[in-house]
């Protein structure tokens, strides 16, 4: 496929040396950072019409690259399809085509259905996904049209989709009917409330450290001034702490795929377009750091007795993170925080780690 058919490229900005802007390009490179813009917002009851991402691209080349050595490629704007499942199509292609080349495709606006693209897409390179979404609603109304309602249930109902752990984080209660809820709870996966989400990562960083995939929807994101989302919220994630999650995401161990979604295009407000740029810089930062860290790793082993049963906690070394399990391979135990590993030692044991 040509993607010049499908892809506008993004015009040329002047920086200076030391600013970001000056070491993107403009093609597809192995083990780059690729960011690619989208504008079809069907999904979230908006348009398909190219949407104009001058202000974000402009706020975004201007932040410092510090000493960044992965290498970073804009694609350009991604033009939408005649239909929802054509853009859905065309953006998988152009996903499949990055992860050939070990790229980290970094996908921004369109609404929030295109998550199930990105999943779709790095679910055709592996199986037993990893998925972590930041999103103030969980969904799995069912319809045969995809949108921002119906797409999670579609992943979890495709027969040759194969998701490992399902991670949802900053819902809030009020914004959503129980029995989506309840179905995930059912099938163990983890629902964090945005309270656990507010003032420190730590609590839920390790919900990111192992991730493949994550999709960020911009109605977890609270609004000021003027709408930040396609569906704007007075509560939600402020801008400190989003800007500290995006970082958070980039140094999963395994990330493979980020998702950028609801994002209000439409809007004139610069202090928008200047968040998102940071959130995305952030992002970026998290994954060079990442890739400076040793492969090999040491791990202090440690066991807590709680009610005449032993259970076993690792803490890396080097980054101080720690694991629930005593498998020599570090794959099969399970990212927790150290204050897990505290409430242990007081003879509380979170349920999360033990129904696996």
């Amino acid at each position: 496929m040509d993607f010049e058919d499908f892809i506008i490229s993004p015009r040329n900005f002047k920086t200076e040396s030391w600013q970001i802007g000056n070491r993107i390009t403009k093609d597809i490179k192995e083990d780059s950072i690729v960011l690619l813009f989208v504008s079809d917002y069907r999904g979230a009851g908006g348009d398909a019409e190219v949407q104009d991402f001058t202000a974000v691209r402009k706020e975004f080349y201007k932040l410092a690259q510090l000493d960044f050595e992965i290498p970073m490629v804009d694609l350009g704007d991604l033009v939408s399809g005649k239909s929802v499942q054509d853009t859905h199509y065309i953006l998988q292609e152009v996903l499949s085509a990055c992860h050939y080349k070990r790229a980290l495709p970094v996908i921004i606006g369109g609404s929030n259905d295109f998550a199930f693209s990105l999943f779709s897409a790095l679910n055709f390179h592996q199986k037993s996904i990893n998925y972590t979404q930041i999103s103030n609603i969980i969904s799995l109304k069912q319809g045969e049209e995809i949108n921002e309602y119906t797409f999670l249930g579609k992943i979890f109902g495709a027969k040759n989709f194969s998701i490992k752990n399902y991670h949802h984080l900053g819902y809030q209660k009020h914004l959503n009917e129980m029995d989506s809820v309840r179905l995930i709870k059912e099938v163990e996966f983890d629902i964090i409330r945005l309270a656990e989400m507010m003032n420190s990562t730590e609590k839920t960083e390790p919900f990111f450290r192992k991730a493949d995939l994550v999709t960020v929807n911009c109605d977890a994101i609270e609004s000021f001034s003027e709408p930040f989302s396609m569906n704007p919220q007075v509560n939600g994630l402020n801008r400190r702490e989003i800007c500290a999650y995006m970082k958070e995401i980039g140094l999963s161990e395994n990330l493979k795929t980020v998702g950028i979604f609801n994002y209000n295009i439409y809007s004139e407000n610069q202090l928008n377009h200047q968040l998102l740029a940071q959130m995305l810089w952030y992002l970026i930062e998290g994954v060079n750091i990442q890739q400076s860290h040793p492969k090999e790793r040491q791990y202090e082993l440690f066991y807590v007795l709680i009610d005449d049963r032993q259970f076993a906690f690792k803490r890396d070394t080097f980054s101080n993170l720690w694991y629930f399990g005593d498998d020599e391979n570090i794959e099969n135990c399970i990212p927790c925080s150290r204050k897990d590993f505290d409430d242990a030692k007081k003879g509380w044991l979170n349920a999360r780690l033990t129904k696996f």
